[in-house]
């Protein structure tokens, strides 16, 4: 396969990973924050599900950069 596809490829896959994680941990906050807003008790319900669910987040981002790094040590060989 031709380098240049292969550092594309890579470069699609961090981008998109990290766009996706960046989009969707913001789309989180916001969501947490407007509920622990609208009912300030929750606030203790909600805490635990929102750090895991950042968590998950975080590790599709963490993926994204093992999948682009993967695919450049590929590109040696």
């Amino acid at each position: 396969m031709s380098q240049g596809i292969v550092a594309l490829a890579a470069g699609l896959a961090i981008a998109i990973g990290a766009f996706g994680a960046a989009t969707a941990q913001s789309r989180a906050a916001a969501a947490t924050f407007e509920g622990v807003t609208r009912n300030p008790a929750s606030k203790d319900a909600v805490f635990t599900p929102f750090i895991l669910a950042l968590a998950f987040m975080e590790f599709q981002a963490i993926l994204s950069f093992i999948v682009a790094f993967l695919l450049i040590q590929g590109m040696g060989s």
